[in-house]
């Protein structure tokens, strides 16, 4: 029996330590750097962003001429689905530790099972960390050969595959296609 109580016991602390890693990986920073090309004028791509940017609530906070750079500031938000999720999830997890730990210590009675309680903790911890503010930087290079208009981008990884999905058409938008393909 001891043994059965202490695989279930270590299954368990598993599963916490993977839950800890998760809320690590969702809320960890994802900027990424992309180059974007496109046969429209510059001015043309550059209004087309800036009013897409703005119509998601970004804002413009700098620009530099000399450079050819905007930096644009925004408010992520976390995702609610995912926080219950997370809560549900570390509820019945520490639910699990309480009835291990009470099989193996029964002289606690049922205290242990209020270990249920710390489990919407995890959904918390994820809001705090993801909700925060991010930074979509725009730098317009020299023409390069046919193509009049190049940008270097440099933004959160979600944002930059909405952009590319959202304006690839309309702005005639390309990329190298790593970041659409990429699983990370």
């Amino acid at each position: 029996m001891d043994q059965v109580l202490s695989s279930t016991l270590l299954l368990t602390l598993l599963m916490g330590i993977g839950l800890v890693f998760f809320l690590r990986a969702a809320s960890k920073d994802r900027t990424t750097i992309v180059e974007v090309n496109s046969s429209r004028p510059p001015l043309e791509v550059l209004e087309g962003l800036d009013q897409w940017l703005q119509q998601r609530g970004w804002q413009a906070i700098a620009g530099d001429p000399e450079q050819q750079l905007l930096r644009f500031e925004g408010q992520v938000e976390a995702s609610m689905p995912l926080a219950v999720l997370l809560s549900v999830l570390g509820a019945s997890g520490a639910t699990a530790l309480g009835l291990v730990v009470r099989q193996l210590l029964p002289s606690y009675g049922y205290w242990p099972l209020l270990l249920a309680l710390v489990g919407p903790l995890a959904g918390r911890i994820y809001l705090t960390k993801a909700r925060r503010q991010e930074t979509l930087e725009l730098k317009l290079l020299p023409p390069q050969g046919f193509i009049p208009t190049t940008l270097k981008l440099r933004a959160h990884r979600d944002e930059l595959i909405a952009l590319e999905r959202s304006l690839g058409r309309s702005l005639n938008l390309h990329s190298d296609g790593k970041l659409l393909s990429s699983p990370l």
